[in-house]
């Protein structure tokens, strides 16, 4: 089976996971009605919370998480494969993953991800993040085989590590996902751009829910869910940041044909960097502190 139906959904979560979870409720089940068999939720899913202590107030560990729980048991209900985009986790050492979830239709787990990528940055308009501040990053790009694809699972911020999703074409991922909460400033300047670009350098589907509008804790996210084909084609927007389901219908089928007119996964070679001048190169993965900074 390589034709499916998909569904993005766009949420606005708040500090409450209950009312988050009601919210995922309506809106799965809008997807499951529209006849969707891929369901996916944006990043932070159950609770959108800037405050450590409020986080620290309901954050709970995989087998008791509220939100895993509810997945569960609406992935069974509706007969369909249910990806949690990311919710907080207490893990080992009191930390906190931001993990994403893909259950099955019988509600099992197939697969989790820790999102690798931490967004510690400083925007021009004042808003500063630390991630690696709060959460403990992942280690390993993690795919799953569906009945309709093989699939790459990713997180926000991982949108512009290029290599992530080339790793993960490479093994034969079709679909690409990068369900977010993209802050309004660097989404109104990149998130449409970076979305088709992964899709189309890779030949794959990428599918990104995204949070969208004033959150409860402060922050303003951009929304735009977005579902783009492996021609960089976006098939399907919420060209907004209200609380939506979009869907489209896709062929995985259509990501090898991508491949074969564009071959570059095929006709990439490996290399090296040489720096004129006789400047001793970088190794590969190390950074040197003049190209960090440019």
């Amino acid at each position: 089976m390589s034709i499916f139906r998909a569904a993005a959904i766009q949420m606005r979560s708040g500090t409450d996971p209950q009312a988050n979870i009601a919210v995922l409720e309506r809106l799965v089940g809008e997807a499951a009605a529209k006849g969707a068999v891929y369901v996916q939720t944006p990043e932070m899913t159950g609770a959108v919370q800037r405050s450590r202590e409020g986080l620290a107030a309901v954050l709970r560990d995989e087998e008791n998480d509220l939100v895993v729980r509810a997945a569960s048991r609406l992935a069974a209900q509706h007969g369909i494969h249910l990806h949690i985009g990311s919710t907080a986790i207490a893990v080992e050492g009191g930390k906190i993953a931001n993990r994403a979830f893909l259950l099955g239709p019988d509600g099992k787990k197939i697969a989790s991800y820790d999102k690798i990528h931490m967004f510690d940055v400083d925007l021009d308009n004042g808003e500063s993040w630390r991630e690696s501040a709060v959460y403990a990053a992942g280690n390993d790009t993690v795919i799953a085989d569906l009945p309709f694809g093989r699939m790459g699972l990713a997180i926000c911020y991982d949108i512009r590590f290029p290599q992530l999703f080339r790793a993960q074409a490479e093994v034969g991922a079709s679909v690409l996902t990068a369900p977010a909460a993209f802050t309004r400033q660097t989404g109104e300047a990149h998130w449409h751009v970076l979305q088709r670009a992964r899709a189309i350098e890779n030949g794959a589907f990428v599918i990104s829910a995204a949070q969208g509008g004033l959150h409860e804790d402060g922050r303003e996210t951009y929304g735009h869910s977005l579902i783009v084909s492996p021609w960089g084609e976006v098939l399907a927007e919420a060209d907004h940041d209200e609380p939506a389901v979009i869907v489209a219908d896709i062929d995985t089928a259509e990501s090898a044909a991508a491949r074969r007119k564009v071959p570059n996964l095929k006709n990439a070679r490996p290399f090296g960097v040489r720096v004129a001048g006789g400047e001793a190169a970088p190794k590969a993965g190390e950074k040197k502190e003049s190209i960090a900074a440019s």
